[in-house]
């Protein structure tokens, strides 16, 4: 898997993902409708409260159908190799600026309902480790300009 255009799922944050996108898009969409044509119904749509905050629920369920269909379409589902060394779907633990860090190089989708912190792999830290191994040392620049020191401790495939 060395493939970092895409997002990297494992099968069950794949599932969960085409499950929440299904649902808005089959029911969700459905209730927000609903729930439009009601506040309509009220009156004024100028002073209805109830009207605007129903369409801006609709605007935000539309994007998060939208940033899915993205995702689900562009993603990588597999295993997360370490052959390659640090790649998307790796959990990494590293010295970073002196301070050893346990993160998910991937997406904040694939970590779903856990508390490891992310870093995408087109982030300054998530770029930096690609292809590194554990014990190899580098450097990537902060976005204050700093270059930052890293070392590899361990990578890992991320387990959920």
């Amino acid at each position: 898997m060395t493939d970092t255009t895409g997002t990297w799922l494992t099968q069950e944050a794949f599932d969960r993902l085409q499950a929440e996108y299904d649902h808005l898009v089959n029911v969700g969409r459905v209730e927000i409708a609903k729930e439009i044509d009601d506040r309509r119904q009220e009156g004024d749509l100028k002073e209805n409260g109830g009207y605007h905050a129903a369409r801006e629920e609709q605007a935000k369920q539309e994007a998060r159908i939208e940033q899915l269909r993205h995702i689900l379409r562009t993603a990588t589902v597999g295993e997360a190799s370490t052959d390659a060394g640090v790649q998307s779907g790796t959990v990494v633990v590293a010295e970073v600026a002196g301070r050893e860090m346990r993160f998910l190089v991937g997406s904040r989708e694939v970590a779903g309902g856990t508390d490891i912190d992310v870093f995408s792999a087109q982030s300054p830290l998530g770029a930096a480790l690609l292809g590194r191994h554990a014990g190899d040392e580098t450097t990537y620049t902060a976005p204050n300009g700093k270059e930052i020191p890293v070392k590899v401790i361990s990578a890992e495939p991320f387990a959920g």
